[in-house]
């Protein structure tokens, strides 16, 4: 970040920068920071101008100064990213071709200056030649600042200097100093921090449940599955009557603290739920008639990621297309159900280590919810096929082989189904 001297900043550095050079490839040359208007009569005959002449914001970081970033505590001002367009105009004696000879030095200067780094801006705020740049704090600025040629077409070259009133061409080219921040001169205003996350009780009710986790017992990278026992951490969850709520189903979780609650899905009698994201909700009550005492208070919504499994896959009406080639209809069973518009996605992986082939089919529509499914394979080679469910990207687990006698262990082993 930087103060408001920063623009002023780049454009003098660049100025030492080329002065520095062209000097020594062209006797007489300077480098000039003037209007175009001004060329004719206040540069020297041979050099380049530096006109800066359009500021854009930094599209890459058009949201550096919105509210997230505020909030994390830094910057404590506000800032704007910004680039900064240069035209290096050159001009001389044509007979000589100086204005080429000019602009071949700008352009194999720049080629090797293409960072500015903190020497070069160091020693501009230095020198003596720019004394009013001495406040300036471009030096300290975290993102570097590069210097990039800007391609522009004859047609969008012919605009810009028609905005410089009956100024004629010269030879010239270009440049995007990228990124410069600018940082204003008021502070933010930052609030107390609040001491309690929380909603507000609600009679009889001292707190709100608060959910901060669900996960599969065990750990957070175990997929949950029918059967899972699932662990709730969060705050207050502890109270007279609690219930566990995942969409419409009620459910008595195993043990209630005040920071973990323990529930199964593996009492119900299913299926009763579709595979995918769920919302769950701690729910509290009371054992209470009276109209006038709310009976019961409701946590935050917390979505969790239901994988289905496979409990049974058939083959049905296979028929042989050509050589070692079939199609067929593949019936699986699920333990959830499958709802009319879910995106369903059958896998199938060859149970070989000899160039193992691999397949995938989408299911066609269901005419309504069910837990069993068909999905019709095509071109498909013989051979034995791990299966594998997706629905709604939710992915069934895979068997794994953990007899250690086994020639198989620790493989993939289930569920199978073989094409004969």
């Amino acid at each position: 970040m930087s103060n408001y001297l920063a623009i002023a900043t780049v454009t003098a550095t660049l100025q030492r920068i080329l002065q520095a050079v062209i000097q020594q490839d062209i006797e007489g040359a300077r480098a000039t920071t003037l209007s175009p208007s001004a060329i004719s009569t206040g540069a020297p005959e041979v050099g380049v101008n530096i006109f800066l002449y359009q500021v854009t914001s930094n599209p890459a970081l058009a949201n550096y100064d919105s509210t997230p970033n505020r909030t994390k505590g830094n910057p404590l001002n506000r800032q704007v990213a910004i680039d900064l367009f240069y035209m290096m105009s050159c001009y001389g004696n044509d007979a000589e071709l100086q204005p080429q000879r000019v602009l071949g030095s700008v352009v194999s200067t720049l080629v090797d200056k293409r960072i500015l780094t903190t020497e070069l801006i160091r020693s501009t705020c230095n020198d003596s030649t720019f004394p009013f740049l001495v406040d300036s704090d471009l030096v300290d600025q975290i993102q570097q600042i590069n210097i990039v040629p800007v391609d522009i077409s004859l047609e969008d070259l012919s605009k810009a200097w028609s905005v410089f009133y009956q100024v004629p061409y010269v030879l010239s080219i270009a440049y995007r100093a990228c990124l410069v921040i600018v940082e204003g001169r008021e502070n933010f205003q930052r609030a107390l921090p609040i001491r309690d996350a929380s909603p507000a009780g609600i009679v009889p009710f001292p707190a709100s449940p608060y959910i901060e986790q669900v996960v599969a017992q065990g750990s957070r990278f175990e997929p949950i599955v029918i059967g899972s026992v699932m662990i709730i951490r969060g705050r207050s969850l502890l109270s007279e009557i609690v219930e566990v709520h995942v969409g419409d189903l009620v459910i008595t979780p195993i043990s209630v603290q005040d920071r973990e609650i323990a529930f199964s899905l593996a009492d119900m009698s299913l299926p009763q739920i579709q595979a995918g994201v769920q919302s769950l909700q701690v729910i509290h009550r009371i054992a209470s008639t009276s109209p006038l005492m709310t009976n019961s208070i409701a946590s935050n919504v917390m979505p969790f990621v239901l994988c289905p499994t496979i409990i049974g896959v058939a083959v049905n009406h296979l028929e042989i297309i050509e050589d070692n080639l079939r199609s067929a209809v593949v019936v699986v069973q699920l333990d959830v159900l499958v709802r009319e518009k879910q995106k369903v996605v059958l896998s199938l992986n060859e149970w070989t280590t000899d160039s193992p082939n691999v397949y995938m089919f989408d299911r066609p529509p269901l005419p309504d919810t069910s837990s069993t499914i068909e999905i019709p394979i095509v071109n498909i080679k013989a051979g034995e096929y791990l299966v594998r469910i997706q629905i709604d990207g939710a992915e069934s687990k895979l068997g794994v082989d953990d007899d250690p006698d086994s020639p198989t262990y620790n493989w993939y082993n289930s569920p199978k189904i073989t094409i004969p």
